[in-house]
């Protein structure tokens, strides 16, 4: 076995040294590109603005560019859609690269602001076709998003394998606390039968570590 080793000075001698990366770039899907015209405009419901949400998770499935999650980020009073995320984590190498984490990354550079909550903006919301994992809650106060949507529950993507992390079981409560409104089960069962075609493709369950509720 060949190892590698670094001096005190922060050297890799070893033939095996990573690169020492210094910039990435996260891309979308081909097709979501191709397709952007099909998704603009305004979304007056929750069921319509979940459907957005729901369709480009079942479209990741279906042309294998990522996981089987979609998110949007429209403006909470009229529905005009903002940005649109799918999850690439493995295809991007990027653990972050969640739907609703592209989401938020599109929606911040389409209105040049990191604040999506800030003062000049319209109030934006979050549409996610399931509910999000501890990471992406934890981004939610963060981003600015006034209201958040979800589709599948918590316990659905656990159900086919996937590691949502440790939440507090209260995480509407909180993010209520915080001034964000929370409807979960829009077009759940639409939703589950996108876990369900990803699961039944074999394709990967990746970061399935275990976890606690």
């Amino acid at each position: 076995m060949t190892t590698s080793s670094t001096s005190s000075s922060g050297t890799d001698t070893g033939p095996e040294s990573v690169p020492f990366v210094t910039q990435a770039t996260v891309v979308l899907p081909a097709w979501l590109t191709d397709d952007a015209a099909r998704y603009r405009g305004v979304y007056p419901t929750s069921e319509d603005r979940m459907a957005v949400a729901v369709e480009v998770a079942r479209r990741n499935v279906d042309e294998r560019t990522g996981g089987p999650f979609g998110a949007v980020i429209v403006e909470l009073e009229s529905g005009r859609l903002v940005s649109v995320g799918v999850n690439r984590v493995i295809e991007q190498n990027a653990a972050f690269a969640h739907a609703e984490m592209l989401a938020f990354l599109m929606a911040g550079r389409a209105v040049e602001n990191f604040d999506l909550g800030a003062d000049d903006l319209p109030a934006m919301q979050l549409v996610t076709s399931a509910e999000p994992c501890a990471m992406c809650l934890g981004t939610i106060p963060w981003s600015g998003v006034r209201s958040v949507i979800c589709g599948a529950r918590d316990a659905d993507i656990r159900d086919i394998g996937f590691d949502e992390g440790a939440k507090p079981r209260d995480w509407i409560a909180k993010l209520n606390a915080r001034g964000i409104a929370v409807e979960v089960d829009v077009l759940r069962e639409d939703a589950i039968a996108v876990l369900q075609q990803y699961a039944a493709s074999g394709s990967i369950i990746y970061n399935s570590r275990g976890s606690s509720a």
